[in-house]
């Protein structure tokens, strides 16, 4: 496929300080964005959310500033060359949606600011030097998966209290999939659940890993992916089909079909990105923003789903949920 079929520019504007205004005159602030989809349409929905958040702080799209799409169409050596190509441009700031996409950006400068979303453990893959104190130039907002898994795995327990299996389906392209794998071990281990890791590399390989189930297992966790997320009504489909529960981790993931999900608000998440783009822009440096944790999670069950697998959930657990969708 042609490299423009992954490449969309979208115009705005941002209302800029006086001062800053005046020194900057005739200059339109450009950002660009690497995208893990194929298409504006597969991330219209976070895409929003950005521009949410800048017309909240005051930016008027059209005029001022530039938002340039890159879409790497989950194919993550795309990242490598949609990175170039937005340093090529010189654009005023990066935003790297995933981790894949946020080490192609490390990798493509040293001098442009960097701005990552949705990146579970930005330390122990080297993006920052620490939460506090990010150093070079790159920050952002760490999705926190691993600490969420105690949690989420519990609420799945009393939800499904016959489960004693869970296939956990990992992206071998991530960089984190080896430590979700250990993350999960760990988090299973006294709630007397067993778990059997299978890779899913590409989006024509969710069919086999449902028809590949073993007995003894009887439900499925996704690994926080990119790539389980534009799938998830095809996975959600599977699943029902086959009768089986599943765990994800976002609420839109619920919402699409997936049974359950505890996790950080990713909508408020990508909104938030938008005051760290406000800042550098008004000429804050990275090093200087520290890497922000979530602060608002959510518990959604889909009762529908659970009522088409034939799975009752007590009350109890519902009333603990914050979004019951029937």
């Amino acid at each position: 496929m042609r490299r423009r079929e992954f490449f969309a520019l979208v115009g705005g504007a941002a209302v800029w300080p006086l001062a800053a205004r005046a020194q900057q005159k005739g200059v339109v602030p450009t950002v660009g964005i690497l995208w893990h989809a194929g298409s504006l349409a597969a991330e219209a929905i976070f895409l929003t959310q950005i521009q949410q958040g800048l017309q909240a702080l005051g930016y008027i799209e059209g005029r001022h500033i530039t938002l340039v799409n890159t879409f790497a169409d989950e194919q993550y050596e795309r990242f490598n060359s949609n990175a170039v190509e937005l340093v090529r441009r010189k654009v005023d700031v990066l935003v790297a949606v995933t981790l894949p996409a946020a080490l192609a950006a490390q990798r493509a400068t040293k001098t442009i600011p960097i701005v990552f979303v949705l990146v579970s453990d930005p330390v122990a893959t080297k993006l920052v030097a620490s939460l506090a104190h990010p150093g070079g130039n790159i920050t952002g907002q760490s999705q926190l998966s691993g600490e969420l898994l105690g949690k989420s795995l519990e609420l799945f327990k009393g939800i499904v209290p016959h489960l004693t299996g869970i296939y956990l389906m990992v992206n071998p392209g991530d960089p984190t999939s080896q430590n979700s794998v250990e993350l999960v071990r760990t988090a299973v281990e006294r709630l007397s659940i067993t778990i059997q890791p299978i890779e899913v590399a590409q989006p024509d390989q969710i069919d086999r890993a449902f028809s590949s189930l073993q007995d003894g297992v009887n439900g499925v966790m996704l690994q926080p992916d990119a790539m389980f997320f534009n799938e998830r009504k095809r996975i959600a489909e599977l699943a029902l089909k086959r009768k089986i529960p599943t765990l994800v981790f976002t609420s839109t993931m619920v919402e699409d079909g997936g049974l359950m999900a505890y996790a950080p608000n990713i909508q408020a998440i990508f909104r938030r990105s938008a005051a760290y783009i406000d800042k550098i822009l008004k000429g804050a440096k990275p090093n200087e923003l520290p890497v922000e944790l979530p602060t608002t999670f959510e518990f959604d069950i889909n009762l529908k789903t659970a009522k088409a697998i034939g799975l009752t959930i007590s009350p109890a657990i519902l009333n603990l949920a914050d979004k019951v969708i029937e």
